[in-house]
């Protein structure tokens, strides 16, 4: 949290608007020439990005038809061309074997890095908030960040800084996805792609400077739903990279592979980014959300309780097995997925129960072939640790080529397992996406909620699910039918138990504007593509950056 006031910001570059007020910190980001990088990226690449967006909506349209995903026969010359291979890892990136993530204010970053992880991705999608202040003051904590000058006090006066023996992680940033605009920024009257927007701030401050130190800007990109999205992001480093006179080939990113959309085509995603390839990530619980999402009409793809879709599952275990064959085929790292546990303090049976769950989630990662995986707490970082250690002696295991994979467009696509739709997992949708909701509109992406910590990704999960099974009347295991009237009775009985459990706070609360834009989405009839596209003018509007 800032202590210094933030002011109104006025651009002196022409076509350029900055609507929200700054600190002075984050005033140094916002440089004439910084603001002159983004606009002429933005400029030169929104078109296509917008162009790439209208194709997601075309698509939903034909799956809502009945045209199912398969691998494209156009590019069927890149999966079948053994001979190609992406970049050889970078610099600090050979051995990523746990990675640590969260969001990016300044306590958290400095954890993050001082955590023993090999690596931290600093998010700037979805376990932050995209208020202007978190936005633009993560800047300034990357920034200081990689100068190693980072420091952070809290009200009690507790000092936080770096480690002082070299173990600092290496540091990844996720820019928001390409759906994503930042309102903040009007670039010829038109807010700026976010995607640009948190790539071009964070590259033209600190790429040099990563250089200097002996790593590179690296980068982890969400969301993505084709090749040619890839190719987007590709194109962009290319241009970014001549515009600042370096090498073509510095600035590596991992695709997370978290849309069904994706899966059809990694061999094509890898290809297109091959000279800055860093791999691929299994980006699970969106991976669900999109999978519910994108087959939402067709009853024949409706999922039971989100507890019960686990990464054994046919569906997820074929999506795992070909990301890990396709990675190493190419000759770069398949990334596993998070482990949302956090350590439960005052319950020791409830605790090793779930640091149970952590170590067969990171055996299961490393016995099939990952060579890295993800944790959201520090203290589970050992436990990661342990896993790979054991199974995993060199510091990757890229040379496990996993020949003996077949994964066809019926395996990925295999949602035949035993599951149910129940009252409970219906209440912890939406105890879930309200206590998320709440929390986002109040300016905070990252919440524990039942010892779990919960972002976005897992909040649209409870959402489509909620969706899906009102759109298609489904029977819950105790017999009722689980209707629109249904959903609604049981959001009214959710939110009256945390409105008694919170008694006067309640009303201080976004609670009540949480609720609203969810009984929006869990009724089988409106649905937006995203959440956070959906909520994201209240945060304009309402959160007032100058108070964070």
């Amino acid at each position: 949290m800032s202590t210094q006031t933030s002011v109104p910001f006025k651009s002196t570059v022409p076509g350029v608007a900055v609507l929200g007020a700054v600190t002075p910190a984050q005033a140094e980001i916002l440089t004439p020439e910084a603001l002159q990088f983004v606009a002429t990226l933005q400029r030169i690449f929104n078109p296509t990005r917008k162009a790439l967006m209208q194709k997601r909506v075309y698509r939903q349209e034909a799956l809502d038809r009945g045209v199912l995903p398969d691998f494209l026969p156009e590019t069927a010359y890149i999966r079948e061309d053994p001979n190609w291979r992406a970049a050889v890892p970078a610099p600090g990136l050979q051995d990523r074997r746990v990675e640590i993530t969260g969001p990016v204010d300044r306590k958290m970053v400095i954890n993050a890095l001082n955590s023993g992880a090999k690596t931290f991705m600093a998010d700037f999608e979805d376990s932050s908030s995209p208020t202007w202040f978190n936005m633009i003051d993560g800047q300034v904590n990357m920034r200081d960040a990689i100068r190693e000058t980072i420091t952070f006090s809290n009200p009690n006066g507790k000092q936080y800084s770096l480690r002082k023996d070299g173990k600092i992680a290496v540091l990844l940033v996720r820019p928001r996805g390409w759906h994503m605009v930042e309102s903040h920024l009007l670039v010829d009257g038109e807010p700026t792609s976010a995607s640009i927007f948190d790539f071009g701030l964070y590259f033209f401050h600190n790429a040099k400077e990563l250089i200097k130190r002996g790593k590179g800007p690296y980068f982890y990109l969400p969301k993505m739903e084709s090749h040619l999205e890839a190719r987007l992001w590709n194109d962009i480093f290319n241009v970014a990279q001549d515009m600042i006179q370096i090498p073509r080939g510095t600035i590596r990113g991992t695709v997370l592979i978290e849309t069904i959309m994706a899966a059809f085509e990694m061999d094509e995603i890898i290809y297109e980014l091959r000279d800055h390839s860093a791999g691929l990530n299994c980006g699970r619980w969106d991976y669900i959300f999109s999978f519910i999402k994108r087959f939402r009409q067709h009853p024949d793809f409706t999922l039971p309780d989100r507890s019960q879709v686990t990464m054994t599952v046919p569906f997820m275990d074929a999506y795992v097995r070909l990301l890990i064959q396709t990675c190493h085929k190419r000759g770069v790292h398949a990334m596993g997925g998070m482990a949302a546990q956090i350590p439960i303090k005052d319950n020791k049976a409830a605790n090793d129960a779930a640091m149970k769950k952590v170590r067969a989630d990171k055996l299961r990662e490393v016995t099939a072939g990952h060579d890295g995986t993800w944790v959201a707490h520090p203290n589970l970082a050992s436990i990661a640790y342990e896993a790979f250690d054991q199974h995993m002696p060199t510091p990757n295991q890229i040379h496990v080529r996993r020949d003996d994979v077949r994964v066809s467009r019926n395996d990925l696509l295999n949602i035949n397992f035993e599951g149910q739709v129940t009252e409970e997992g219906i209440r912890s949708n939406l105890r879930v996406g309200l206590s998320y909701m709440r929390s986002w509109l109040e300016g905070v992406g990252c919440v524990p909620i039942n010892y779990m910590m919960e972002d976005a990704a897992t909040a649209e999960i409870s959402r489509s699910q909620l969706w899906q099974w009102a759109r298609h009347n489904t029977k819950t295991a105790e017999g009722k039918v689980a209707n629109a009237q249904y959903m609604l009775q049981l959001l009214d009985e959710e939110t009256a138990k945390i409105k008694k459990e919170l008694g006067a706070k309640y009303a201080s609360t976004k609670y009540e504007a949480a609720k609203a834009a969810f009984a929006s989405n869990i009724t089988g009839e409106k649905y937006n593509e995203f959440l956070t596209t959906l909520l994201y003018d209240d945060i304009v509007t309402t959160v007032n950056s100058a108070k964070l």
